[in-house]
């Protein structure tokens, strides 16, 4: 098994289609992404006791006695830390074991990212079927946090350097996958919920068990499909550009030596404020807007707080579907943006996030204010758009500045930036809409105070963006110190046959069978999401 998995045997042979692997990376992606969907469990899982209404625990129960209790429903706030525990541990992963996937391979990591998210649900379905909240902390938050770390990152390295050419649309193409990955879920894990429901079951445990299976096996193919370009491989036909752009590299900078330049932090800083200000807005967007427009979404009088209560559910139904269209939104900006910045270059791309996110955050308290609920909608989905190029962005951005030897390692230590931002985020946008709130501020004014400052933040991204600068000399390896990272990379093998190749024609109906793999739950993802996305214009 270990030589199944060495990085040795997943070196290209000559005439390998590089196309074959982003839509492994994507199978990864797509799988780990439903850790964005999840709260379509915690209604659910409130009333696993109770079934159709929660039992609640005694007043005076204290935390562990809740942690530990058969006998009444767990609290959505409890389940919530979930949503924590994923975002700490998939950054802290990436970072702890970014130079071990260099050295080893991304097959290694695929794979041993399939056994921590899809064990971790089976340990969530125990969980729930025992009536055991810390094993579904455990479970899915913490060991099911390492299988994302290491399935986000596995990819990053591979793909820049199977497309030097394109380093921006590779990675959003994998990237995208990750926001993708709920659009799937949620409406399967909803499907599954209602098939395995019975008098004596809300049909949860039996949910986490089978799609613990099914994206262990999906995680799987695509881990064994990862092969890994010999190192200095181009395409054929394809020349490097002369480098008249010293802010993109063609040396290398050691992974302990990039956290000690200024801009790694710049960096750190930048994808730290982009995300705190998205992130917010995402876990916030169906009550914003119900709490915003309020009967206005159904076309009737009144603020949320004096709908009936028919009505505040056909609000909810509307808000759900802005929801699904953020969803939508995050992920074409993750393809477009990566994209787009192979032309335009990466600092100008970040450039445009926050001088443009800057003008939409202080325009969305207008647009609430006029009730324009298409106006206030295109704002979030541009933001929405950013927010997911800018994850998508930021590891070209790395491999501009430090290279591509250690490119996945540095953007796995990147990520505590995520980590940073998804506790930032959220706790700025909920807390000054309870002070709001408590103040005596309408609802529909509550987030008002909210945008500006998201506003705020994007300034000082700009800020942090407008500082970088090439990264100084005395950080770049020496010819002596790549080569030794060769050898510890198992990279001998990489030095034998061209290192140019045109892909075998004969590959060409296994691109197509492996992206038809991964297009069909995609698009039907989206199908789900437009379906859902309609109700706010019908």
């Amino acid at each position: 098994m270990a030589g199944l998995l060495s990085k040795e045997r997943t070196i290209a042979k000559p005439g390998f289609n590089r196309w074959l692997v982003p839509p492994a990376a994507l199978a990864i992606h797509l799988c780990i992404g439903m850790a964005y969907g999840f709260s379509v469990f915690w209604l659910p899982l409130s009333q696993a006791i109770g079934i159709t209404e929660p039992v609640a625990c005694p007043e005076n129960m204290g935390f562990f006695a809740s942690v530990l209790t058969t006998d009444c429903d767990w609290k959505i706030s409890m389940l919530g830390w979930m949503y924590t525990l994923f975002f700490v541990f998939l950054g802290s992963s990436a970072a702890v074991f970014g130079h071990w996937l260099e050295h080893e391979g991304p097959r290694k990591a695929g794979v041993a990212a399939a056994f921590c998210w899809g064990g971790g649900l089976l340990i969530s379905a125990a969980g729930v079927y025992f009536h055991q909240i810390w094993m579904l902390w455990l479970g899915s938050g913490v060991i099911g946090g390492i299988g994302l770390g290491l399935g986000y990152i596995s990819p990053v390295s591979t793909l820049i350097k199977w497309f030097p050419d394109r380093r921006g649309m590779a990675t959003g193409m994998a990237i995208m996958g990750f926001g993708g990955g709920a659009m799937i879920g949620a409406p399967l894990a909803d499907r599954l919920m209602n098939f395995y429901a019975t008098p004596a079951s809300v049909g949860v445990w039996e949910t986490f068990t089978t799609m613990g299976i099914i994206y262990f096996i999906a995680m799987l193919c695509g881990a064994f499909g990862y092969r890994v370009a010999p190192d200095g491989w181009k395409p054929e036909g394809w020349t490097a550009p002369a480098n008249n752009n010293t802010m993109i590299t063609t040396r290398h900078v050691h992974l302990n030596e990039a956290h000690k330049t200024p801009q790694f932090w710049l960096l750190w800083g930048i994808l730290t404020l982009n995300v705190s200000a998205g992130i917010g807005v995402i876990g916030m967007a169906s009550p914003m807007l119900q709490e915003v427009f309020g009967g206005g979404l159904i076309g009737v009088e009144g603020g949320l707080y004096q709908l009936a209560e028919d009505q505040r559910i056909a609000v909810a139904t509307v808000a759900a579907g802005f929801a699904g269209l953020l969803s939508l939104f995050n992920i074409a900006g993750r393809f477009i943006w990566a994209s787009l910045s192979d032309y335009i270059g990466r600092k100008l791309t970040y450039y445009i996030f926050f001088g443009l996110g800057i003008a939409l955050y202080s325009a969305a308290p207008f647009a609430g204010s006029i009730g324009s609920v298409v106006f206030f909608v295109a704002i979030f989905c541009i933001i929405l758009t950013m927010y997911g190029g800018g994850f998508s962005t930021i590891p070209a951005y790395l491999a501009d500045m430090f290279g591509t030897r250690f490119v996945g390692a540095i953007h796995g230590r990147l990520l505590t930036a995520w980590s940073t931002a998804g506790i930032l985020g959220p706790v700025l946008v909920n807390y000054i809409r309870e002070f709001q709130l408590d103040a005596g501020v309408p609802a529909r004014q509550a987030y008002n105070t909210t945008m500006y400052i998201l506003a705020g933040l994007l300034v000082l991204g700009f800020l942090c963006n407008l500082l970088v600068r090439p990264v100084a000399e005395k950080h770049y390896m020496s010819e002596a110190d790549l080569e030794k990272e060769r050898k510890l990379a198992h990279e001998k093998l990489a030095q034998k046959g061209p290192l140019s190749w045109h892909a075998n024609p004969a590959s060409l109906p296994l691109v197509v069978i492996f992206w038809t793999l991964v297009g069909i739950p995609l698009s039907w993802g989206i199908w789900q999401t437009l379906k859902s996305a309609a109700k706010l214009f019908i």
